[in-house]
């Protein structure tokens, strides 16, 4: 918190006597660390163990690669060729009748047979009686058979048949006759030998102890030589607790300061940070509202970063320095989106500032 000294002169640490126009910011001052030498064992005194190699004689073997076999060689059947006719459509007997014959001739034949009647005869001549029934005799007459002669046909020759063979269809095929039998043939097959160089085992692998002495280095190392914590009131110029602009340049779109801008800080921040100690320090970047909200408030996070790290490098404490983009969100002018605006004007929007925030 900064504050004019005479409104809290009775604040401890504060000159007793207020001086208008003066400024403090209350710092705590930080731990101080000194430096000592440290010999630190880096590897104590050991036992090695070393292997002793293996001692080999170097022989030579015979050896079996394939035993003794037998080898089967298959003879194929063997085949002639031979013709044959094959019956593909039976033949069949077609019938021829011979009707029956006759010759004529004739035969005699009773057309009535002979009778025998009795018929009633009246003689006239003798009859004295004017009824002639009383003259009428009985008499048998006797009528002889009477024959006619029938012209006929008589059976000459019964009706009979014959056969005649006719179709049926054959055809020629060429077919593969068995000659000889397949057969496989037993060959024997002897081992196969190969020679090979051997090494064999004369002494196995033994183990020797060889004493590794220490190692020891002189380490530099950080002791606390102050404790820090204690309240303090600094004395600042009084423009700086308000934002002041730091009059530095980036390359378009990138975080990257430029030779120029790194000089610039040193004049204007790296000076006050160690003249001033105890002081903390916010960095604060802008851009203009050209490009998205996004990605100008990612730009100006990045630019004001660029600034920190770049104190850090030149020996600042980091916890001495709050980076803090502010993208397009604090413009100085008219110039939001969808303003048309100069150059000049776009140029004072794009700034980085810095302010003293305390200790």
């Amino acid at each position: 918190m900064l504050t004019a000294s005479y409104a809290f002169s009775q604040i401890d640490g504060l000159p007793p006597t207020p001086e208008a126009g003066k400024c403090y910011v209350r710092c705590v001052t930080p731990d101080v660390y000194g430096t000592e030498e440290k010999r630190i064992t880096v590897r104590p005194a050991y036992k090695k163990l070393e292997v002793v190699p293996a001692e080999y004689k170097t022989v030579e073997e015979k050896i079996m690669i394939k035993p003794a076999s037998k080898r089967y060689v298959y003879h194929p059947a063997e085949f002639k060729t031979v013709t044959e006719t094959i019956q593909v459509e039976d033949p069949y007997n077609a019938i021829t009748i011979t009707p029956a014959t006759f010759v004529p001739s004739s035969e005699r034949i009773q057309v009535r047979p002979k009778l025998v009647r009795y018929e009633y005869q009246t003689s006239y001549e003798n009859c004295k009686s004017d009824d002639p029934r009383d003259c009428m005799v009985v008499c048998a007459v006797e009528y002889p058979a009477e024959f006619r002669d029938v012209q006929k046909q008589v059976l000459d020759k019964e009706a009979s048949i014959s056969k005649t063979p006719k179709g049926g269809k054959s055809i020629t095929i060429e077919k593969q006759e068995l000659v000889k039998e397949a057969y496989c043939e037993e060959i024997p097959v002897e081992a196969e030998y190969t020679t090979i160089t051997k090494r064999v085992l004369v002494k196995d692998e033994d183990v020797r102890e060889i004493e590794v002495p220490a190692e020891y280095a002189v380490e530099t190392v950080q002791t606390l030589t102050s404790k820090g914590g204690i309240e303090k009131w600094e004395e600042i110029d009084c423009e700086l607790k308000d934002y002041n602009v730091l009059p530095i340049f980036y390359e378009l779109g990138s975080a990257r300061l430029t030779a120029e801008s790194r000089r610039i800080i040193d004049q204007k921040l790296l000076t006050l940070m160690r003249e001033k100690p105890l002081i903390r320090v916010e960095i604060s970047s802008h851009t203009d509202s050209r490009g998205s909200a996004e990605s100008n408030m990612a730009l100006s996070q990045r630019r004001a970063e660029a600034v920190v790290n770049y104190l850090v490098s030149k020996g600042i404490r980091r916890d001495r320095l709050v980076a803090k983009g502010y993208g397009e969100t604090r413009l100085k002018n008219r110039c939001a989106d969808g303003v048309e605006c100069t150059e000049a004007e776009h140029r004072e929007n794009r700034r980085t500032e810095f302010r003293v925030i305390g200790g």
